[in-house]
């Protein structure tokens, strides 16, 4: 069996640029379309697949540009450990229901068509956190873990419920007076009940997406649900692209520690 791995993971690779959608990735990979949105997938070749279904990362926000070469050494070092990397382009859904919904179509068809597990590691950059922490929070038996780097947990803080209310179908009144419908830092409970771990890196110098409305609201209310959740806060950082966020090795640990518990498992 796991001599045929190679040529099974070649031969996928092929049935998926078959239908690839030029998208530009920082690594080899594949992208295509579900729901006429772009999504892409990077699997890991050769030496580096794993008996069974890949565990996977399900990296946001995937826009045009993203994600980029600052990932490129985390990718790296998840494909050695036989960990693939997906996700999806939303557009600015900001975690709304519509965003949601096709998160669950990418998972779907990632699991039942490319064999990967049905528990993902999930990573947000910045705005990327408030699409993964609002599908996680509805679907957290499907979560193996969540990673931030600097992300958006908190509607109010960014990008503020005025700019947001669009994607949701609401006026900023109507989107206020439901916000623990949609918040992350409000939609944490299901993720603590599943003992989910989180890991964050966020800056204490961060104004576009400030730590206390951020990340250590999360970490205080996770902790308070009975959660697991570590916050490394990198004093005088801010929401830049400073080479410390992308190649973080706890952070890529942490990764493969949840990971290694999912690959190779039946669905």
């Amino acid at each position: 069996m796991t001599k045929l791995l190679p040529c099974l993971a070649l031969a996928l690779l092929e049935v998926l640029s078959a239908q690839d959608t030029g998208k530009k990735l920082p690594l080899p990979g594949t992208s295509f379309e579900i729901e006429g949105r772009i999504a892409f997938l990077i699997l890991p070749t050769g030496d580096q697949r794993k008996a069974g279904p890949a565990a996977w990362v399900w990296y946001a926000p995937t826009l045009p540009n993203l994600p980029g070469r600052e990932e490129r050494w985390m990718f790296e070092r998840w494909l050695a450990r036989g960990i693939a990397i997906a996700g999806i382009d939303v557009g600015e859904s900001y975690g709304s229901p519509s965003g949601r919904k096709l998160y669950n179509a990418l998972h779907e068809t990632l699991v039942k068509k490319y064999d990967l597990t049905p528990r993902a590691c999930l990573l947000g950059r910045s705005r990327g956190g408030l699409m993964l922490y609002n599908w996680a929070a509805e679907n957290p038996d499907k979560v193996a873990c969540i990673a931030g780097i600097y992300p958006v947990c908190n509607l109010a803080s960014w990008p503020g419920l005025p700019r947001a209310c669009g994607a949701y179908g609401l006026s900023a009144g109507e989107l206020k007076a439901t916000l623990g419908q949609h918040n992350p830092i409000d939609r944490l409970a299901p993720l603590a009940k599943a003992k989910v771990p989180i890991f964050h890196i966020h800056g204490d110098k961060d104004r576009v997406v400030p730590l206390d409305a951020n990340s250590r609201t999360v970490a205080e209310r996770y902790r308070t649900l009975g959660g697991s959740m570590t916050l490394k806060v990198i004093e005088n950082q801010g929401h830049n692209m400073w080479p410390g966020w992308f190649q973080n090795q706890e952070l890529v640990n942490f990764v493969i520690k949840h990971a290694a518990g999912n690959a190779g498992k039946e669905k």
